[in-house]
């Protein structure tokens, strides 16, 4: 069980709809989520809503949550050594923009240094997201 969470969030000037279109379409995850998605994206054969991606830590399944009309982005990433880690994520409505909210979760036996690692990487994830939407 994880003993911790940080909530990394960022506000991005573009309404929720379309951060929501653009972050829940798999194929983008190679612009903007580094941590996740480090070169190919591609979806699994004969598995909706299952794609497999060559991250950092090797290659992985993901398993998202299902589109949806309240921005939730959760996903399970299915690691090479067969740990299955949740990862809720949200994108929720702000004035006329939207607040982009993922929660980081210590894993078991993971260390200070690592959690800290995951959660600089999600936020920077979390900036090239906001950059490229507001640029686009």
């Amino acid at each position: 069980m994880p003993s911790e969470t940080r909530l990394l969030s960022t506000v991005i000037a573009r309404p929720w709809k379309d951060v929501y279109a653009y972050a829940s379409d798999p194929r983008h995850l190679v612009d903007w989520a580094a941590g996740l998605a480090s070169a190919q994206v591609e979806p699994a054969p004969d598995r909706p809503g299952v794609w497999i991606v060559d991250a950092p830590f090797g290659r992985s399944e993901v398993t998202f949550a299902p589109d949806n009309e309240f921005g939730v982005l959760d996903h399970v990433v299915l690691m090479p050594d067969g740990t299955e880690v949740p990862n809720p994520l949200r994108v929720v409505p702000l004035g006329d923009g939207a607040e982009v909210v993922f929660h980081v979760r210590r894993r078991a036996g993971m260390s200070d240094d690592d959690f800290a690692g995951d959660a600089a990487a999600v936020a920077k994830d979390l900036e090239t997201l906001r950059r490229i939407l507001e640029n686009a």
